[in-house]
């Protein structure tokens, strides 16, 4: 892949998995060091799942993190469970040299009227008047040589994490969109929808107990997503997100994501392992 491609056209290229017989995909993570981000390989499985389904919209995801995933090939099988008039399921397990690293089971439902309601998207500063999530990663590291390179999404964050290592309320808000134009495929949307929700989570859980970058080890164990309107990537999203509870090491979060009109758009909720560096 030529190096002058940007960010989101590399995430694009990854998402369109190559087919192979029987309901089963590949897809190819770039080159890269270090364990797989986790919200790359979801939105991969989302793909697999929504590439066998016509006129059905994913409304809700529940995936396990298994293992750690490589920058090499991976392996998505697609098993049909049900195929219903107004609901359909899939599960997908993704697979690296014979073993799973994720496993999904996706729910896709026909459009149709009935109850709405949601409660009030919570009050933020507007993304522009707020720090880079890379800038503030890199200050609070120190180094502003430890910078990572921008990814395919644009995150800010209203409720920067303390660089000293202070307690702070475990609620966090931040804005995010594609760093570029997406294709006009509803499930492509989805996808980056999926892909972004695995961002600001863990650090959310964290921040009662004073451990943000460098002072902790961290990864997803599950994750859950709920899409309440068709998502349309096209601006700014707001993300929130609250820790009520945290044991053992694991620490549970909620998350709620809305359009500039205020519309929440998904519900997110995630277990995920922190610990302190040995």
């Amino acid at each position: 892949m030529s190096a002058s491609t940007t960010p989101l056209e590399r995430l694009l290229k990854r998402l369109d998995l190559i087919p192979e017989p029987g309901d089963a995909f590949v897809g190819h993570p770039g080159q890269g060091e270090g364990r797989l981000f986790g919200g790359l390989v979801a939105a991969q499985a989302v793909v697999a799942a929504g590439r066998t389904i016509e006129e059905s919209q994913l409304h809700s995801l529940h995936g396990y993190f298994l293992r750690p995933g490589q920058h090499e090939p991976i392996h998505f099988r697609v098993e049909r469970l049900r195929d219903g008039r107004s609901f359909t399921t899939r599960r997908v397990v993704a697979e690296q040299k014979g073993a799973a690293i994720f496993s999904l089971t996706a729910s896709f439902a026909r459009p149709e009227e009935g109850i709405s309601h949601q409660q009030e998207m919570p009050e933020a500063p507007p993304p522009e008047s707020v720090p880079d999530w890379e800038d503030h990663r890199a200050k609070i590291l120190g180094d502003a040589g430890e910078r990572r390179q921008d990814g395919p999404v644009e995150v800010r964050i209203c409720d920067p994490d303390d660089a000293f290592g202070n307690p702070q309320e475990p609620r966090k808000r931040c804005w995010f969109r594609p760093r570029g134009e997406l294709p006009d495929d509803p499930l492509i949307h989805t996808a980056v929808l999926v892909y972004a929700s695995d961002r600001t989570l863990l650090s959310t859980a964290a921040r009662p107990h004073g451990l943000p970058w460098g002072k902790r080890r961290a990864a997803s164990l599950d994750h859950a997503v709920w899409i309440h309107y068709p998502p349309r990537l096209d601006g700014w999203v707001l993300y929130a997100s609250e820790s009520p509870a945290a044991n053992a090491g694991r620490g549970l979060i909620h998350g709620a994501m809305y359009d500039t009109r205020g519309t929440r758009i998904a519900s997110v909720a995630q277990e995920g392992l922190i610990r302190r560096p040995r």
